[in-house]
């Protein structure tokens, strides 16, 4: 399938914007901080580009779509960023970084982002006036070296994917980016539904 026109990267622009609201609302309730999230940079990408940018390890959160869309989105998170909103999460002050990553951290992301996007999932059920639900994030700690995990990530055997990069700040400790990836064929239905071709 093509590429997104202008018209769909505005489109997708438009829901994404509405969502980052109660994203960061969400996210600032859970770590007792102030959170902002940009206004999202939106471009295609080729999978082997998914990486770039990140060094050693990142946590891969994955979520798909049970009710009202169908599709698979992931979340790239950068491994500092993971520990920093656990200790917040625990009540710490965000500096607890030092240690290694561990499973503690991927259920304290995987609940972290299942709030998040469960927000964002009752946005964008109000904008297209449909149920929408999700999956239970799966979380992965992908080895930046090791691209070839990043080929199971995504049950499309496309090339091309969405990539929707947010600058996540918490005050006083993280001010960073955030990326989300979703096949083109998803952005191409997800703007049918919003401008009311698709099929309900």
């Amino acid at each position: 399938m093509e590429d997104l026109t202008r018209e769909e990267i505005d489109v997708l622009g438009e829901i994404s914007n509405i969502c980052v609201g109660g994203e960061a609302t969400n996210l600032s309730l859970m770590v007792n901080r102030r959170v902002d999230i940009s206004t999202p940079k939106i471009e295609v990408i080729s999978r082997s580009a998914a990486l770039d940018g990140y060094e050693k390890t990142c946590v891969f959160v994955q979520v798909s779509y049970v009710k009202g869309l169908s599709g698979n989105n992931v979340f790239i998170l950068k491994e500092r960023d993971v520990k920093c909103l656990t200790d917040l999460m625990m009540g710490g002050d965000g500096t607890n970084t030092d240690c290694e990553l561990n499973d503690f951290h991927l259920s304290a992301i995987s609940e972290v982002m299942n709030q998040m996007m469960g927000a964002s999932a009752t946005s964008m059920a109000t904008m297209l006036d449909m149920l929408v639900d999700i999956s239970t994030p799966r979380v992965s700690p992908i080895d930046v070296e090791s691209v070839k995990i990043f080929e199971h990530m995504f049950e499309s055997k496309l090339d091309r994917f969405v990539k929707i990069a947010f600058r996540m700040v918490v005050e006083g400790l993280i001010d960073s980016n955030m990326v989300l990836l979703y096949p083109v064929d998803f952005a191409h239905d997800l703007c049918k539904h919003f401008q009311g071709t698709g099929t309900k």
